[in-house]
This record gives C-alpha cells, sequence and structure tokens, in this order.
C-alpha cells in the first residue's frame, strides 16, 4: 500500500502538503490535535518517518426535515379497557378481591 499520497474532498494531497507529527508526540498532544483537526486542518501521524496514520474532520451534516410517524408500527401500546384490567388486578393483589372494597368502588385509602 502506498502512503505517500492521500485522497482529501475529490483531490489527491501529498504527505508533503499536511502537518506531520511523530507518534509519541501525538500520544502526548492528541486533544491539542483533534482541536486543530475540529477546526479544519488535516494531520499525518508517523512512525518511524513513515506516514502511519491520518487524522481528518469528521464532516457534519445538517439533520434533514423530521418525518412524522417514523415509529408507527414498531411499538405496541395496551388499550385504556387492557390497561383498567390490569389496574384492577393490581388493586385487587394489593387490597382483596373487589367485592370487599368500599361502595364507592375504589380501593381503600385511593
Amino acid at each position: 500500500m502506498d502512503f505517500t499520497n492521500f485522497h482529501s474532498g475529490g483531490r489527491e494531497m501529498a504527505t508533503e502538503d499536511l502537518d506531520t507529527v511523530n507518534m509519541h508526540e501525538a500520544k502526548t498532544h492528541l486533544s491539542k490535535l483533534v482541536a486543530r483537526v475540529e477546526s479544519g486542518e488535516q494531520i499525518v501521524i508517523t512512525r518511524a518517518g513513515k506516514p502511519a496514520a491520518k487524522l481528518i474532520p469528521i464532516p457534519h451534516e445538517k439533520p434533514g426535515r423530521r418525518k412524522l410517524g417514523g415509529w408507527e408500527g414498531k411499538f405496541w401500546m395496551v388499550s385504556d379497557e387492557e390497561m383498567a384490567k390490569v389496574d384492577k388486578e393490581i388493586a385487587e393483589e394489593f387490597y382483596g378481591p373487589e367485592d370487599e372494597w368500599p361502595q364507592d368502588g375504589e380501593p381503600p385509602g385511593k
């Protein structure tokens, strides 16, 4: 594999055109190098004087228009009737059978 030329945005860039740092310097100053890359620079990391890696900025894409209904059919929700049944079952577990509840039909303490 030939590391002497890199492709950048449709044009070829020779490693001589890019700022280079050795591996030790890259490890020591990684956060500073990342800050430079975030501002648009490209940096080549060398090992034993030969290009080993290239730091390039990640293009930030603008989010597109959101499409409503993206979750449709991907999850299921219980109906109000089914939820009422579950609520009644839970109440009976705590307060006993419904026929022992007070006249208003609500479990004790509600």
